[in-house]
């Protein structure tokens, strides 16, 4: 049974082809001013802000994204499941995602004809007693910022969502308004086709290695084609936005590898993410308008479509990550890992059934799991947006919206996001969330 969100985007990935050049995307030039690494949502999103606004200040501004995966089989935009909250702990998270939302919920006005198949039925955080108190101060601090959720007690959410057990829960929070999911592969072809629209060139490579200029500072990148010959682009500005390939890519540069600030790492690396659809013959099951819900434990699962199936996932913990040499899936992880906590929280889940499944790259930031954004303390015409762990695709408008003001303003001119900076990298302050999936 094909789901309603595959549906929608291998039917958007049909119309974006057809609509495009060739398959192989814009021919190479061999110079441009702002070179995007990776076409993925982070680098289409600058793409889109770096043209869209360059032209309403009256700057020309030539924009060239190279990405390795043509066809995206194994970007992490498309195949995340397209989730916008704002139930974090961070203030730039929260700034980031309500900035997403009405971006989403408005993306007509961005994006001209393009249907995100947008969802506003919320996200659902239970908490046990020892994460009570975390969830009841991350609410707060969310409904300060502008969120709309309200704090549930266990007989309130039996009232709310009879079909809940709530063994084991001491207190939920409810996002009833500004949260929900989309389709990231429309949003994905949304700012490529905006961006191109503006005059951003979209060439298919593969970076392989930069060239730098006699002050030591980043001139040129080396970009591998189809003929498996590398070839030089000059550029003013480079943006790298990678994904779960930002830290193989920054390393290339010496990040990491180097003398000084430059023997400081980006921790960015795939991590393997298991996502399922499955059906359920039982009684008394979430309706249409369940939020997705996630357990203290960190499963979750939404409704999926209008044919009644659901999708669901845990990350693992550290000791269970799998290998990433493939994006097979592990069945027997959902097994002994997810199904268990799904038949415990809802009874109508005890006898289900798996439809389908597949896997996906988070680009996990070993560091504290959130992104870096800013540029680089050494290259000062290298600016990153990357190691977003999970949470990405909601945050694609922000981050390619800051990453246009620091190019073109020179800094931060609507969320001030200096606190994910490389800088803190290099200080050893990690910008930690506290009580979230």
């Amino acid at each position: 049974m094909l789901r309603l969100g595959r549906v929608l985007r291998v039917s958007a990935q049909l119309r974006c082809l057809s609509q495009s050049t060739t398959a192989s995307g814009d021919a190479l030039p061999k110079r441009c001013d702002v070179l995007v690494i990776g076409g993925g949502g982070m680098g289409a999103s600058s793409a889109y802000w770096l043209k869209s606004r360059a032209q309403k200040l009256g700057k020309k501004l030539n924009v060239l994204v190279v990405e390795r995966d043509a066809r995206y089989t194994s970007a992490s935009t498309v195949l995340s499941v397209g989730g916008v909250r704002q139930q974090f702990s961070l203030a730039e998270n929260i700034q980031m995602s309500l900035f997403g939302y009405e971006f989403i919920s408005n993306c007509r006005s961005h994006l001209g004809d393009v249907e995100l198949n947008y969802r506003p039925h919320g996200y659902l955080i239970l908490a046990s007693a020892q994460g009570a108190d975390v969830l009841s101060r991350n609410s707060k601090l969310q409904c300060e910022l502008g969120a709309q959720n309200e704090l549930l007690t266990p007989s309130a959410l039996r009232q709310r969502f009879p079909w809940m057990n709530t063994e084991g829960i001491e207190l939920g929070c409810y996002g009833t308004a500004k949260e929900g999911w989309f389709d990231p592969w429309a949003l994905l072809m949304g700012f490529k086709q905006q961006a191109r629209a503006h005059g951003a060139q979209f060439a298919n490579g593969e970076l392989v290695g930069f060239e730098w200029n006699a002050a030591g500072q980043l001139s040129g990148a080396l970009v591998k084609c189809d003929d498996g010959a590398p070839r030089s682009v000059q550029f003013d500005t480079c943006v790298l936005a990678a994904g779960a390939q930002s830290g193989q890519v920054a390393r290339l540069a010496n990040i990491g590898t180097g003398a000084g600030v430059l023997g400081v790492p980006l921790p960015v690396e795939p991590r393997k993410r298991y996502v399922y659809v499955f059906g359920t013959q039982g009684s008394n099951c979430p309706g249409m308008a369940t939020p997705l819900t996630i357990d203290p434990d960190g499963t979750y699962f939404r409704r999926d479509g209008m044919g009644g199936n659901f999708l669901c996932g845990r990350s693992p913990t550290e000791e269970e990550e799998p290998a990433c040499d493939t994006l097979d899936v592990d069945h027997g992880y959902f097994e002994t890992n997810v199904w268990p906590t799904l038949a415990t929280r809802v009874p109508a889940f005890e006898s289900i059934k798996v439809q389908s499944s597949w896997a996906g790259y988070y680009d996990h930031n070993s560091f504290d799991a959130n992104g870096v954004i800013g540029k680089h303390p050494h290259y000062a015409n290298l600016y990153i947006a990357a190691g977003f762990s999970g949470h990405g695709i909601q945050q694609t408008p922000a981050v390619g919206r800051a990453i246009s003001e620091l190019i073109l303003d020179g800094k931060f001119t609507s969320v001030d996001l200096q606190r994910f900076g490389f800088e803190r990298l290099v200080a050893k302050q990690p910008m930690l969330e506290v009580n979230i999936v």
